[in-house]
């Protein structure tokens, strides 16, 4: 009897991936999906934000505009419209605490969701998309945003440093571009970390350079040509303008509508990023 000498086939090792949900709900179903986890990390760590998110700011408004702001001339012309120091540095502060919290909640909290507690993961095995937790993810940081900045800019106005009634309004909501933005753009970065060492740079070369130069403290002016127009690329410096504007009540509604368009297209682009970016990490 003839024997089969043909060898058994291999079997081979299938590398298709499981099929991602691809956004079947819609954006606020994807959202409203996600608030009881959302209203429970809130419980369990607002206690921990009240000290850095508004204590802390406005005791450093009251040393750096009140006390150092006393020995500072407030000239208009060179304070940008503000006619004291503390009217000039406060928009420009709030501003900039809008940036802190936006990186501080995009950088270590996104890692953790992917490396070390993996919520992103267990998420991700619902009928969530990879873009409702990142709509999730910055809808959340962004109420510590508007919240910790409206309670800023509340406590601030009996100091006197608002010309018009409306002008925090507008201010406030220029902080909240501000916020996207840099919340936006940080979530993609910090997707595509493999190491917290990242954050260091981050910190070290991103948020305290734009803290320092981009017009929150003192007018870009002062930094001689070269400099100042690298200060007006920088993001930070269209919300610290756009914020002052508004406070001081003086306002270039054209140069407000390019730090609106500038702020918008920074935040449309790192929301397609951090969607890609965490889509293509979650599939490692």
């Amino acid at each position: 009897m003839a024997t089969d000498t043909t060898p058994p086939t291999r079997r081979t090792r299938s590398t298709a991936r499981t099929p991602r949900p691809t956004g079947s709900l819609s954006a606020a179903e994807g959202m409203s999906r996600q608030y009881d986890y959302w209203l429970t990390v809130l419980k369990r760590t607002w206690r921990g934000g009240v000290v850095s998110s508004f204590l802390t700011p406005l005791l450093y408004v009251v040393a750096m505009g009140v006390l150092l702001g006393g020995f500072i001339e407030g000239d208009p012309e060179r304070l940008e419209g503000a006619t004291s120091y503390l009217a000039f540095v406060v928009p420009g502060l709030v501003a900039s605490h809008a940036m802190t919290i936006a990186v501080s909640e995009t950088t270590y909290p996104v890692m953790g969701a992917i490396k070390w507690h993996r919520t992103f993961y267990a998420q991700l095995a619902t009928p969530l998309a990879v873009r409702d937790l990142v709509n999730a993810f910055i809808g959340f940081v962004m109420f510590r945003v508007a919240s910790a900045c409206a309670v800023f800019m509340l406590v601030l106005a009996p100091f006197g440093v608002f010309a018009t009634w409306w002008g925090p309004i507008l201010a406030w909501l220029s902080q909240l571009l501000v916020g996207f933005a840099f919340s936006t753009l940080v979530f993609a970065y910090s997707a595509r970390l493999r190491s917290e060492e990242g954050f260091g740079i981050l910190f070290r070369l991103g948020v305290i350079p734009l803290t320092l130069f981009s017009g929150a403290f003192f007018p870009i002016g002062n930094l001689g040509p070269v400099l100042e127009w690298v200060a007006r690329l920088t993001p930070l410096w269209h919300g610290v303008s756009l914020s002052r504007m508004f406070c001081v009540d003086r306002v270039d509604w054209s140069l407000a509508l390019l730090h609106v368009v500038v702020l918008v297209v920074l935040t449309v682009v790192g929301w397609v990023l951090a969607v890609r970016n965490l889509d293509r990490r979650l599939e490692t």
